[in-house]
């Protein structure tokens, strides 16, 4: 006794097309809305770097070449820089001058603007020392 059995010779793709197309179109409407955080810059003026410091409103922290920060030519660890900046932003409300050596890395200063915005300040200065 023999059965006859049908066989399957198509792959119905159908189900398959459609979860793709749907997770195409969240996709497509999740991605805008992804919001990724970057450095907020405007263009700055171009001014001298004494006339900046002689406005005593601003906490100046230096970036030596060697990646190390001093304020007010103390030197302050890594670890303890944001705890700094927010005890001295109270007695220089207007923001902070960072003043980069000219061989100090990109990451230690975004590593201090990062602080320095986790510690509170809004508006950031960069100039070469």
């Amino acid at each position: 006794m023999a059965r006859n059995r049908d066989t399957f010779n198509e792959i119905n793709i159908t189900p398959l097309t459609d979860i793709f197309l749907v997770l195409l179109i969240i996709m497509m409407v999740i991605a805008p809305l992804l919001d990724q955080q970057g450095l907020n810059l405007a263009v700055p003026n171009n001014v001298e770097v004494q006339d900046v410091k002689q406005d005593n409103k601003l906490i100046s922290v230096t970036v030596s070449n060697d990646d190390r920060y001093f304020i007010e030519e103390q030197e302050v660890d890594a670890g303890q820089l944001e705890d700094t900046i927010r005890a001295k932003l109270k007695d220089f409300p207007e923001g902070l001058l960072i003043l980069a050596q000219p061989d100090a890395s990109h990451g230690a200063v975004v590593k201090l603007m990062d602080k320095a915005r986790n510690a509170g300040v809004t508006n950031i200065s960069v100039a070469e020392s």
